[in-house]
């Protein structure tokens, strides 16, 4: 009797898989045998890589490596354990108070990913007696880290200010004690920006606090990549980020903030109490990438990757194809149909182009997509070449 039950629970799960790959839902793994970078290594072929969050190029760059390698080296594999057991090393102290200086916050607290920080950051600070105000559009985690916490929840329609408005005055009508915004600084699905400079204008009309996820901004949106409150020309209360992006593409999370609001989330936050600690390589690599990050080499890679993302924007408008608008560098192909988007991506790993098809439940169904992402290391003549696919595949597929 529990073979057979047993047997129809992986029966199930078989069908549910055979119905995904029916609708063109698969999301396909490729094997890649080389470090990130523009170019990368896929089934034994070298292709043109516009699909990774290397922002700054720097996930392959030789210096984050080594630096990674040398604090494995002084550090070993990690603490064996959570930093309240089994003790905080000295370079998690460095890359807490390295973020949270670049950034221009009193502190900071590391996750073991960027996922943590999110899911960290409202139950420990926010009751049933407060409310949480959040963008509908906002990163899988975010939405996950609402759901933790007991306060009252609501929702307003992606950076729709007169919504946000209509939340916040129902939010206080309802007697809220605190009050907080929830929005990405740069919603990574489109490439739109948030409006951070407009939720600040009204977060002081109706005294409430900000907390901006910038995954996709920290270390090449606003003055010397601070992230999108610093491009809205803003200040805001917590900051969520990672370091699996622009700062070194390995992995981890952080949260800025107060110094005492951080050290409330070290007495409470459960990602941060019942995980590992980050990894000390991930911390000597992230060290090296914020190094970089905010010098003068920081600014040039910030000015290629955005004239990167001009030219490609400009030749694949010119090419016929239907782009969402923005100046980030991610910019979104849009495609409609899942199995499209797949094919689409298929057809251009085989003319040297790496890309993946975006569709639901990723985005919003008949929205399918190929994301694409600029690099400060991909050249113009890459950019070039993977535009030319890009036109081909289309022509052949019916897309342009």
């Amino acid at each position: 009797m529990t073979q057979d039950t047993n047997q129809a629970f992986y029966d199930r799960v078989s069908a549910e898989l055979a119905d995904i790959d029916a609708q063109g839902l698969t999301k396909p793994e490729r094997v890649i045998a080389s470090r990130q970078g523009p170019v990368i290594s896929v089934n034994g072929r070298d292709v043109l890589n516009f699909c990774a969050n290397n922002y700054l190029g720097l996930a392959g760059d030789e210096r984050v490596t080594q630096a990674g390698i040398k604090a494995q080296e002084k550090w070993g594999a990690g603490t064996a354990s959570v930093r309240f057991i089994c003790g905080t090393l000295e370079i998690h102290k460095e890359l807490e108070r390295a973020i949270a200086d670049y950034l221009g916050f009193e502190d900071a607290i590391l996750f073991a990913a960027a996922f943590d920080a999110n899911g960290g950051i409202f139950e420990p600070l926010f009751g049933a007696e407060d409310a949480i105000v959040s963008d509908s559009l906002n990163h899988a985690s975010i939405i996950d880290g609402v759901r933790l916490s007991k306060a009252q929840r609501y929702r307003f329609a992606n950076s729709d200010m007169a919504d946000l408005e209509a939340k916040l005055k129902e939010a206080r009508a309802a007697g809220a004690r605190n009050i907080i915004i929830a929005t990405d600084g740069a919603f990574s699905m489109d490439g739109y920006i948030g409006k951070i400079d407009q939720i600040r204008a009204l977060a002081d009309q109706y005294q409430a606090l900000i907390m901006v996820d910038d995954c996709h901004a920290t270390g090449f949106l606003g003055d010397k990549g601070k992230g999108s409150f610093a491009h809205c020309g803003v200040e805001v209360d917590f900051v969520t980020g990672t370091f699996g992006k622009a700062l070194g593409g390995a992995m981890g999370g952080f949260i800025c903030a107060r110094s005492n609001v951080v050290e409330l989330l070290k007495q409470r936050a459960r990602p941060y109490l019942f995980s590992n600690a980050l990894a000390p390589s991930v911390c000597g690599s992230s060290l090296e990438a914020i190094r970089i990050a905010a010098g003068d080499e920081g600014d040039k890679l910030r000015a290629q990757l955005f004239a990167n993302a001009a030219r490609f924007r400009s030749a694949m408008a010119a090419a016929g194809f239907d782009l969402l608008p923005g100046e980030h560098p991610i910019i979104p192909v849009m495609l409609g149909d899942a199995k499209l988007a797949q094919d689409m991506a298929a057809r251009l790993l085989e003319l040297g182009v790496y890309v993946i098809g975006f569709s639901f439940p990723v985005v919003p169904r008949g929205q399918a997509r190929i994301r694409t992402q600029m690099s400060a290391a991909h050249t113009f003549e890459q950019i070039d070449a993977a535009v030319a696919a890009f036109t081909q595949a289309g022509k052949e597929l019916g897309v342009i």
